[in-house]
């Protein structure tokens, strides 16, 4: 089985407890208005590689796992749209003692009960809480991701919770009672993160001749709710 890796950071400190191996997964459905990785998008890009291989790379950097408290932190991009790949790279990492966390968005498919159960700590992106923001803002189906959301309350896992502020779309008093029910609608919230909105990526749409549409989608007077 081979899977598609997009990059591997080797020393993450910010996508989970202690030292980690973030992997990095390649391809996502979404297309978040402010996402500031692109190049992720494509599933047919990437570089192939095995889980075992995978695997490999990953126990060289064991010992500061085992001396921070760190572990393996698979990302993307979405790592859900692999699930074959990704199932059996995280039973390996269990196999040798690793900790392993997902961080994602939940718009994936397969199997997420199998998943979970070898998952550790859940970093969940919670883009927006109602249907209409949720399409606009990522051009998907929000009922995708309360399927992952229903999974991790099944199997009951660690989670920390992420969400972008952007000023003039999310910021509001509204915008911010209704995630804050959505958080509430979980058990095991360890972690609470409101990410400030950075253009850090633009670049790269310039580069890929893409459009940035976060500046349309802010002009807009179409409501945010």
């Amino acid at each position: 089985m081979l899977g598609k890796i997009h990059s591997i950071e080797s020393m993450g400190t910010k996508d989970g407890p202690g030292l980690r191996t973030v992997i990095f997964f390649q391809g996502c459905h979404l297309r978040c208005a402010y996402c500031h990785n692109p190049d992720t998008w494509d599933p047919q890009d990437g570089k192939k590689i095995e889980p075992s291989e995978l695997l490999k790379k990953v126990m060289s950097y064991k010992s500061y796992f085992e001396a921070s408290g760190g572990g393996v932190t698979c990302s993307g991009g979405e790592p859900l749209l692999q699930p074959e790949f990704l199932f059996e790279f995280l039973y390996y990492c269990k196999q040798n003692g690793i900790h392993t966390a997902l961080d994602t968005s939940g718009y994936g498919h397969g199997s997420y009960d199998e998943i979970l159960k070898l998952v550790d700590l859940v970093i969940l992106d919670i883009k927006q809480t109602e249907k209409k923001a949720f399409n606009r803002l990522t051009g998907g189906n929000i009922e995708r991701s309360e399927q992952f959301h229903d999974a991790i309350r099944r199997n009951n896992n660690k989670l920390w919770i992420r969400h972008v502020v952007v000023p003039g779309l999310n910021d509001d008093e509204i915008s911010l009672k209704l995630i804050k029910n959505k958080i509430n609608s979980f058990k095991n919230v360890e972690k609470v993160e409101f990410l400030p909105y950075h253009t850090l990526g633009v670049y790269k749409y310039e580069k890929m001749n893409l459009t940035y549409r976060l500046d349309e989608l802010l002009n807009t007077s179409l409501p945010k709710l």
